[in-house]
């Protein structure tokens, strides 16, 4: 089967053709769900001139079936679940409580690793490009989401090169606008449209954040 990107990096390079009227924007800022959407968000930032930084967002996934999300939480204490598949596993709060706790402190771990020291961005106000590099179930968006409402970010737009087709149109109820580049029906995973798909590390997200031309994002002092 043939991929659709070569890389992140070429499906970051496709995505910002797609943002375009974001460029050049002071009420632009792209926010990077780590660490898998660094180097995508990195190539749309590059593209269209904006402030580039992470959004950290942790999937809560069900014990001894990992891959399957049961929820996911983000900065500011924001904890989102899927109701669905909580209840179709007869998962117990403890267990959810247990894991939540866990993923807490590598999200907390994560933060002080890509931050190094400074403030998370200020998003009041602002238009906000959240990118990753694909949306499965999208219980990690959803967090993401629901935590800039509640930072009152003025506009969210998901940015993404390839999602399942039943988690954009969900998504397209709680944001202001979806691009994605590809909604494959035979969606089985992020990493089957990728030729390389191989795992981003904590610094290369490092890396990346420290070169961006833009500059460091405004943060809340």
């Amino acid at each position: 089967m043939s991929r659709f990107f070569r890389d992140r990096i070429d499906a970051g390079q496709q995505l910002a053709r797609k943002l375009t009227k974001y460029a050049h924007r002071p009420d632009v800022i792209v926010l990077a769900l780590p660490r898998g959407g660094v180097p995508v968000g990195y190539e749309v930032a590059r593209a269209l001139h904006v402030p580039l930084d992470v959004f950290v967002v942790r999937k809560l996934g069900v014990p001894g079936h990992e891959e399957l999300a049961m929820g996911a939480i983000a900065s500011g204490g924001v904890r989102v679940l899927n109701d669905d598949v909580v209840g179709a596993l007869g998962i117990s709060a403890e267990t959810v409580d247990a894991v939540a706790a866990r993923e807490s402190r590598e999200l907390e771990r994560r933060e002080r690793a890509f931050r190094a020291g400074r403030a998370p961005p200020a998003v009041a106000g602002r238009t906000v490009l959240l990118v990753d590099d694909g949306i499965a179930t999208g219980a990690t968006m959803g967090a993401a989401i629901e935590a800039l409402r509640h930072l009152q970010a003025g506009r969210v737009v998901i940015a993404v090169p390839t999602a399942a087709l039943a988690s954009v149109e969900a998504m397209r109820e709680k944001v202001d606008e979806v691009v994605a580049l590809m909604t494959p029906a035979d969606f089985f995973g992020v990493g089957q449209w990728y030729a390389d798909f191989s795992q981003t590390s904590d610094q290369e997200v490092c890396d990346l954040l420290a070169a961006q031309p833009t500059g460091a994002a405004p943060s809340d002092q």
